[in-house]
């Protein structure tokens, strides 16, 4: 039977709710507990262990304990536990699905394209593990011998947030088996659930004892800061605010950790004047509704040309207007509710900004009657270019519109920001998408595509949206550190 035909308290009852640390399921050392909340009825679904200090000291000092034996398992053991792990969240993609949809709640159709895409990295993964390579070379003046070896960089601390739960967790952990690091996962608070589930899933994988220990926490900074000044640990990892993330980058700085920063974004959509305008509506909303907006990738500025923002403009508030919002797990929703009354009064206050800053309602612009965290999918347009709504990130389905005259202007309003993780661009012009592609300065950009995230594509930003890449032939790297051995001379003559 799957998930979805189950009774939901059933199903959540079977998931597990503790800490795992050093191969175990185990209560918190103090006993607490924290609810999660689904944000479609804010009712309560579960009560997970709550970390405290002592379980993440615990939970390192297991990730110290396992290295030196994980790292030396061959390639091919790693690989083959990854493509279990694959397998086996495909088949239970349903569970996946609705453990999601739950306790995040995106529709259950969205849910089940996010299994597809976190299991892929999985695979991917388990693919790269025996490519793992070095090499052995001459030195230019001929007289040694230079030997370049691979290792992994150690015991590693990996924080994921609440947006797509599988996913974030699957982009991080898996390079890391791949790899040979062991791990401690602090999923987000509010989306501990597929996290856990996923834990269950690689343990009856085979991933040994110590090797991936999750510490679910509402205590977050006291928990992970001092596991990050620990000298055990040797690699961060993080995916969440670019104000987080600076300051987890200082903390970094006295053990000169090894980090990748998954940032924030301000995502441009760019519809030039010869773009293929039906083609650019179906891109803009994958690229801004997915998620219901509550992406780092989402379209966050429409740039529109002046000549063609009237029939865009129609046309994606059509497309929008069609959206139906409603719990997840209902049949007919195309959104669900924003995580949690923070994230959604966030939304509605920007709307409200933008409207007083000038801007024109097209569609939407209010918070829906609860029970949830529902916000009606919004369009605006006769945004000032100076409003405040582009140049945060929403995190909400909400589209500001505002139009341009030029490519060079384009490209200015574009690159007016701090960050830099992903644009889109619509056009039909190659060689214009070619200049786009060096003259946008970001770390992905998608060409008449509305979607970029692949796991077989080095996924992160420049500037303020992060370090590092995941994903991709780069993302294994990410977990290790290059050994240099200098030989000499084999040919030399040796004394007597």
């Amino acid at each position: 039977m799957s998930a979805t035909d189950r009774d939901e308290h059933a199903f959540v009852a079977s998931l597990p709710t503790d800490l795992y640390i050093a191969g175990e399921w185990r209560a918190a050392s103090t006993g607490d507990r924290f609810d999660v909340i689904d944000p479609a009825t804010e009712k309560v679904l579960a009560r997970v262990a709550d970390a405290s200090v002592a379980d993440g000291e615990s939970a390192l000092a297991a990730a110290h304990a396992a290295q030196h034996e994980w790292g030396r398992t061959a390639p091919r053991e790693r690989a083959e536990i990854l493509r279990r792990a694959f397998d086996l969240v495909t088949a239970r993609a349903d569970d996946f699905a609705l453990a999601m949809t739950l306790e995040m709640g995106k529709p259950l159709a969205e849910a089940r394209g996010e299994v597809a895409y976190g299991a892929e990295f999985l695979r991917w993964f388990s693919e790269e593990a025996p490519r793992i390579a070095g090499r052995y070379s001459t030195a230019p003046d001929g007289r040694n011998r230079l030997l370049v070896v691979q290792r992994p960089v150690g015991p590693s601390l990996l924080i994921t947030p609440w947006n797509f739960p599988l996913a974030m967790a699957t982009r991080k952990v898996a390079p890391a088996i791949a790899a040979g690091c062991t791990m401690v996962l602090k999923p987000a608070a509010l989306t501990p659930l597929t996290a856990l589930l996923l834990t269950e899933v690689l343990k009856e994988a085979g991933l040994p004892a110590g090797v991936l220990n999750v510490i679910p926490t509402t205590h977050a900074e006291a928990v992970t800061g001092p596991l990050i000044k620990d000298a055990r640990l040797r690699k961060l990892s993080f995916t969440g605010s670019t104000e987080v993330g600076r300051r987890l980058i200082v903390d970094a700085a006295d053990q000169v950790l090894k980090v990748s920063m998954e940032l924030g974004g301000n995502a441009p959509f760019i519809v030039f004047d010869d773009a293929d305008i039906d083609a650019a509506v179906d891109g803009a909303v994958l690229a801004k509704m997915r998620n219901g907006g509550e992406a780092c990738v989402a379209a966050n500025r429409f740039l529109v040309h002046e000549s063609v923002c009237a029939e865009f403009t129609e046309k994606f508030t059509a497309r929008i207007a069609a959206f139906v919002t409603a719990r997840g797990t209902e049949p007919h929703s195309t959104m669900g509710p924003l995580v949690d009354a923070a994230t959604r009064d966030k939304v509605a206050a920007l709307v409200e900004g933008a409207v007083t800053e000038g801007s024109r309602v097209a569609l939407g612009g209010s918070v829906l009657p609860g029970p949830g965290y529902f916000y009606a999918p919004t369009v605006l347009v006769d945004v000032p270019h100076d409003a405040a709504i582009l140049r945060e990130e929403i995190f909400g389905p909400v589209a500001p519109i505002i139009t341009f005259t030029s490519e060079e202007e384009a490209v200015r309003l574009a690159n007016s920001t701090p960050f830099g993780l992903v644009c889109f661009a619509y056009t039909r012009d190659l060689k214009r998408g070619l200049r786009l592609a060096e003259t946008l300065e970001t770390g992905m950009l998608g060409l008449n595509a509305g979607v970029v995230s692949n796991a077989a594509a080095p996924f992160g930003g420049v500037k303020q949206s992060g370090l590092g890449r995941e994903g991709g032939a780069e993302g294994i790297h990410e977990y290790l550190e290059t050994t240099y051995v200098g030989i000499a001379d084999p040919f030399a003559e040796t004394a007597e």
